[in-house]
């Protein structure tokens, strides 16, 4: 699968509150219509577009994992580069200060209130199905992550929002206690039910890479 051929979904505007149960804070989002991938960023993607031979024992439709936030934002701005796309990242030269153009056409990560959003697809609930039919988490992965487009989408045509690998977001978790630290969305193959739900919000730093944590490709439009 080629970028020229990488399916993404059209999502349409709304709104979409987010809380942070840690602080006890609650907060609403205007979402303007995105695409988003309708899956999560592939081996074979990632491979193909870094120019890093295939290796067909690592599972070439599997989520790719173990990317940094770094790594996500640099791979975005080469994906966009080959697609003869603008770069949405502007990154100063020690790395240190990114920036986002939210008017590129570029690839981008979502946001977190874009994530969110999409992930729900107009439900209100934790989940948007029952979760061993739309997720791959500690209860029924095999210890183990899987091919992307195995369990149910949602109704927007989104798969694998929920388990099999969590999702970075562009977004800032909360720079006065965590200062660079990222969020990341979803849950994975190797956490528990609880872990896979549309609210839940976790954090790392933007140089680590995570054996259950990828990425999912953004566009604005």
């Amino acid at each position: 699968m080629s970028y020229f051929d990488y399916p993404m979904v059209k999502i349409p505007g709304g709104e979409i509150e987010l809380r942070d149960d840690r602080i006890k804070s609650k907060w609403k989002a205007d979402i303007r219509p995105f695409l988003l991938a309708r899956y999560p960023v592939t081996i074979d993607l990632y491979n193909a577009t870094s120019n890093k031979p295939p290796n067909p024992i690592d599972g070439v439709l599997k989520p790719v994992v173990g990317i940094s936030w770094n790594d996500a934002i640099s791979f975005c701005n080469l994906l966009s580069h080959k697609a003869g796309l603008r770069e949405c990242y502007s990154i100063s030269k020690n790395g240190e200060n990114i920036n986002c153009d939210w008017e590129s056409d570029g690839y981008r990560l979502p946001s977190e209130a874009e994530w969110q959003y999409a992930c729900k697809a107009g439900t209100t609930g934790y989940r948007y199905g029952e979760i061993d039919k739309i997720a791959w988490y500690n209860g029924n992965s095999g210890g183990k992550i899987h091919e992307v487009g195995r369990k149910e989408p949602n109704s927007w045509g989104l798969h694998d929002m929920l388990g099999n690998v969590w999702e970075w977001c562009w977004d800032l978790y909360d720079e006065q206690v965590y200062g660079a630290y990222r969020i990341f969305r979803g849950g994975s193959w190797a956490v528990e039910a609880r872990g896979c739900g549309a609210s839940c919000r976790r954090r790392s730093h933007p140089t680590f890479c995570i054996d259950d944590l990828g990425f999912r490709l953004a566009r604005s439009i």
